[in-house]
């Protein structure tokens, strides 16, 4: 990457040290935007068409008008001005800036902030623990979008650390398992791999909607399901991540995310 590394912000790539949003932006005062992080291989986007349709999807459940996006044009702008061909692109859209309050301006201008990274070396098999701190509502229609409000799961990862664990697992209001609180949650039973449904509080993930289309089933796990898997793993845009061990619970075999992690390199 060059030393001065540049974002897209608004159509123009900006050095990051330059780029500013308004003191006034939604995003930043109230939270009032979505988000998507994108893996990146040889300049190309991976599943870019997902991602826009989940982004539309979310513009549209909060009201928020999306600019024109060219995803592939900006994605190539931005790894060939940053001299990256593989990484992670975050792109955040947030209804702009706003007068105080609460309700929106009856005519936004979004703001659009891209971002280029490196991407990390894969992780080790996590440690996981079931958040006590807060609960997933699968009642919100914000539980199916990625909105810029993650505090649950900020509240819910601080727990994880100080239990000496890598994630945790957040619970839905009726104490089932939605989703980790980046990734979400596969369980192996017999060879076969369950997912709990959005409607249970889990985010209508790209790499879940993958492993869907490949025979994994949708319903709904307690503790007790997570306790009798014969194996756990998480999944996000940027990949599958096996799980070593849940509340006391050890998983000695990492063979089905080891599998579709080489189906899908």
């Amino acid at each position: 990457m060059t030393s001065q590394p540049l974002v897209w912000l608004n159509g123009a790539l900006v050095p990051i040290d330059t780029a500013r949003i308004a003191p006034g932006d939604r995003g930043f005062t109230l939270g009032d935007g979505l988000f998507e992080t994108l893996a990146i291989r040889d300049t190309v986007p991976e599943r870019w068409q997902a991602h826009l349709t989940r982004l539309s999807t979310g513009a549209a459940i909060l009201g928020l008008p999306l600019p024109p996006l060219d995803l592939l044009a900006l994605t190539a702008a931005l790894t060939a001005a940053n001299g990256l061909r593989d990484g992670v692109l975050r792109l955040t859209v947030t209804r702009g800036e706003g007068p105080r309050g609460v309700l929106p301006p009856a005519t936004p201008n979004p703001t659009v902030l891209a971002t280029l990274a490196p991407r990390a070396a894969p992780l080790p098999p996590a440690r996981l623990c079931l958040a006590q701190v807060t609960r997933r509502n699968e009642h919100s229609p914000l539980a199916r979008i990625k909105s810029l409000n993650y505090l649950d799961n900020i509240l819910a990862r601080q727990e994880a650390q100080r239990r000496d664990c890598d994630d945790a697992l957040l619970l839905n209001t009726q104490g089932r398992i939605a989703e980790s609180t980046i990734a979400n949650l596969f369980a192996v039973r017999d060879g076969a791999l369950f997912t709990p449904p959005v409607s249970e509080g889990a985010l209508p993930g790209v790499m879940r909607a993958e492993l869907l289309a490949r025979g994994a089933r949708e319903t709904p796990l307690g503790v007790e399901d997570i306790a009798q898997a014969d194996e756990l793993l998480l999944t996000s845009s940027l990949g599958i991540r096996s799980v070593a061990s849940c509340e006391g619970r050890s998983y000695a075999s990492f063979a089905m995310a080891e599998r579709l992690r080489a189906e899908l390199a």
